[in-house]
């Protein structure tokens, strides 16, 4: 056998080899399984988000990874902006509290809540409102910051405690003069009968004052328990406001008034309280009354206008300047205090308007020229069909 016969032959007994074995190998044993006694490992219990779920929030939500915004959802970039999203919020945003909560967090890994306030100043009135801040860090290391609009429930709080406040200070005013008054009487002009006759007439003014101002405020909480109940009876406006005239004919003939009224036939029925709308009525033409000029007529008008019908008090008076209409309707406020309290005038009538028209689906304008007069109009809402 030649040399090279020789080295063919060892060849092929080493590729038979080498094919063999590839043939035969067993395959790698699998991983032993864990013993079924030993526990499997928790899952950890860190916060995780879903950039996907995020837009499911109601309220602002930033994702940070550093300083850089990973994502955003819509509410987000609606109050800081959609350039937001792939930025460092620290060129975008520029909050020192929210960069001091975002900061914290990403330094020690612990929650922070804290309120903040001139956040977005983008729109009209936006830096002005109230967030309640919430930033955690998740299992990846990133920074989540939540934001909860509290604007307005800030602004709820501010309206109760002015509300207590005035309404205390409008109840402590007749109260000192009442006490005032009985010191009096109890002392120097308790022999003196013309100032004890004098004292006990204001004493009794005042005493119905504090009458009055007890029904507003008792018949304005009711009016608000029932804010969300919209009436549901058909009510026919023909000769409501003939009502109003005869309750307040006294008080007309006393300043030589006269209640004009343009009621037309055939006004549709519309769905409201008969109560309130005699209360709304008997308060706008009190008003009419107290501060148009003695001796001119005051107006009331109803008109249909389609799915509606609304209700006009005009008087002819001194007017109400421009910077004080959109206040009108705020309980207690006055355009002028004094006058007012002289006419026995609680600060609630227009307030108490303003809750019924809006219990009724309605709408309440106040349009006024100073030297001319003023008028105010309420629609309510036709009954179908």
């Amino acid at each position: 056998m030649t040399s090279i016969e020789i080295a063919l032959l060892v060849l092929a007994v080493m590729l038979l080899g080498y094919v063999l074995g590839r043939v035969t190998a067993p395959e790698p044993a699998p991983p032993p399984a864990p013993p079924l006694d030993e526990p499997v490992p928790a899952k950890s219990s860190a916060p995780r988000t879903d950039l996907l779920h995020i837009e499911s929030l109601n309220g602002p939500v930033l994702i940070l990874r550093g300083t850089w915004v990973e994502a955003a959802n819509s509410a987000a970039c609606s109050l800081l902006g959609r350039r937001i999203v792939g930025s460092d919020i620290r060129l975008t945003v520029r909050h020192p509290a929210l960069l001091d909560a975002v900061e914290q967090v990403m330094a020690d890994g612990a929650s922070d809540e804290r309120e903040i306030t001139g956040l977005g100043g983008g729109g009209l009135g936006q830096g002005n409102r109230s967030f309640r801040l919430r930033a955690l860090a998740d299992a990846e290391g990133r920074c989540i910051v939540l934001l909860d609009d509290v604007t307005q429930a800030k602004a709820t709080e501010r309206m109760r405690v002015d509300f207590v406040a005035n309404a205390s200070h409008e109840l402590r005013t007749p109260l000192a003069t009442l006490t005032g008054f009985i010191e009096t009487l109890q002392g120097p002009a308790a022999e003196d009968e013309p100032a004890r006759q004098r004292f006990l007439g204001i004493m009794a003014q005042e005493a119905d004052r504090m009458r009055r101002l007890i029904d507003d405020l008792m018949s304005l909480s009711r009016i608000e328990l029932d804010k969300f109940i919209r009436p549901n009876q058909p009510l026919n406006l023909a000769g409501i406001a003939s009502e109003v005239a005869r309750t307040l004919a006294m008080r007309l003939e006393a300043d030589q008034r006269q209640l004009v009224i343009d009621e037309p036939a055939g006004l549709p029925p519309v769905i409201a309280d008969r109560d309130q709308v005699l209360q709304v009525l008997h308060n706008l033409v009190s008003n009419a009354l107290k501060y148009g000029r003695s001796g001119t007529p005051i107006s009331v008008s109803l008109v249909a206008g389609g799915d509606h019908v609304r209700i006009s008090v005009r008087d002819i008076g001194e007017g109400i300047a421009p910077e004080h209409l959109p206040r009108l309707t705020e309980r207690f406020y006055r355009v002028d205090s004094q006058r007012s309290r002289t006419m026995g005038g609680t600060g609630l009538g227009l307030a108490i308007v303003k809750h019924i028209v809006e219990r009724h689906r309605g709408r309440l304008e106040i349009d006024s020229r100073q030297g001319e007069g003023t008028v105010v109009s309420f629609t309510l809402p036709a009954a179908p069909g």
